[in-house]
């Protein structure tokens, strides 16, 4: 087997271990009635994976760093099946919970591990495609994975698509096995390292756009399939065809926010952006219980104008410390499980003390801010920039 098809191989297991994270979100209300607990209780599983994920990862990844690669993959994936089986298995909504933080640490370890694998596999000048094809695959779990997870469980037992990705995750452990190549590991980066870049401002606010854009999105995503039930009125099949409307469109959103940010600069491109995603979340509620030819379009500009503004903050973020992208790229992804765990555990209280239909509100509210900071966070970097000018011009006269 080649490295690109290598390469490729790790991108269809990173789509598995994403639909583990994604999936929760679209059988949300199933799950909750078989728990015999709450919308707004079910919703802290996503809560839960998603603190697990920020803090745990960058621990994992710290004490593993010297662990061969191959083999840490191979453990990442059993902990995964493990996982996976105590949803299975296990009765009860605590065991439910465990099970998304066994989970989540198993996907972040896994899929931070993947992107170095692949990077290693990649000639020096394809590395940044094959790191894009991996986390393309973890994205297209939320295109294909969470409607089809919908699609399943009004089928059959919702257990049963935790069963199957457990199992499928046995067979990457023995694809990985026979293809992967041994990969030493590297020394490992200290969390005080990692976290110093949190002195400076100007890094502080940009992570801090992260966390509003991801947090406005997550209180009305968490809760989407039983907002378009009940306060839309969607049939159960309009439910799973809302959700591939949706998952389409964020493809499409997150490849024209790419194209945007080289064409019109991520300053323009972010704060549009985000300013048509918090419209789009209000406008979805006045919508109230409109047919599919009004609700479906309306899904879809809020998933595109969501995920235009995924590459660009990357972009926007690693500029600001391109000496440091790895770590950077990290802090952000520490920051957006972060916010997606803010956002259920809102969206959580949202329903449970005002209304379902509230969260749209409450998340164009949310975004606003990030598109607020994001003006602030560019006012920031462009004082520093004409400042390091000014500088730079005194030391050319005095010379």
């Amino acid at each position: 087997m080649s490295n690109t098809w290598k390469i490729y191989m790790l991108a269809v297991i990173s789509f598995l271990v994403g639909t583990s994270e994604f999936i929760i979100a679209g059988i949300l209300d199933v799950v909750a009635e078989d728990a015999g607990v709450s919308v707004s209780a079910a919703g802290q599983l996503i809560t839960v994976f998603s603190l697990a994920y920020a803090f745990g990862t960058p621990i994992l990844m710290a004490a593993t760093a010297r662990v061969e690669r191959r083999k840490l993959l191979i453990y990442a994936l059993a902990v995964f099946a493990a996982g996976n089986a105590i949803a299975v298995l296990l009765p009860g909504f605590g065991f439910l919970l465990a099970s998304r933080i066994v989970l989540a640490l198993s996907t972040g370890v896994f899929v931070v591990t993947a992107l170095t694998v692949a990077a290693k596999l990649a000639p020096p000048e394809k590395q940044g495609s094959a790191i894009a094809t991996l986390v393309m695959g973890f994205s297209t779990a939320l295109i294909i994975g969470v409607p089809i997870g919908r699609v399943a469980a009004a089928a059959y037992d919702w257990k049963l698509i935790f069963a199957g990705i457990g199992l499928l995750g046995l067979v990457a452990i023995l694809l990985i096995l026979f293809t992967i190549p041994r990969t030493e590991g590297e020394e490992p980066v200290p969390i005080r390292k990692q976290l110093a870049l949190l002195k400076q401002p100007k890094i502080v606010v940009a992570l801090l756009i992260t966390f509003f854009w991801i947090g406005g999105y997550s209180i009305a995503n968490t809760y989407l399939s039983p907002f378009l039930l009940n306060v839309s009125g969607l049939s159960e099949q309009g439910v799973s065809i809302g959700l591939f409307a949706f998952g389409i469109a964020s493809l499409i959103g997150s490849k024209l926010g790419g194209f945007s940010t080289d064409k019109w600069g991520a300053p323009r491109t972010l704060v549009v952006g985000m300013l048509i995603h918090a419209i789009a979340l209000v406008l979805i509620s006045l919508a109230g219980q409109q047919s599919a030819a009004v609700i479906f379009p309306l899904l879809m500009l809020w998933s595109f104008s969501a995920w235009s503004s995924g590459p660009t903050q990357q972009y926007n973020l690693i500029s600001l410390a391109p000496e440091a992208s790895g770590i950077m790229l990290s802090l952000n992804t520490s920051m957006l499980q972060l916010a997606m765990a803010a956002g259920a555990g809102l969206g959580g209280v949202v329903v449970e003390q005002l209304s379902l239909s509230s969260i749209t509100w409450i998340g164009a509210a949310g975004v606003t801010i990030a598109a607020a900071t994001a003006l602030l966070s560019f006012r920031i970097s462009s004082i520093g920039v004409r400042k390091k000018a000014t500088e730079e011009t005194l030391l050319d006269m005095g010379a």
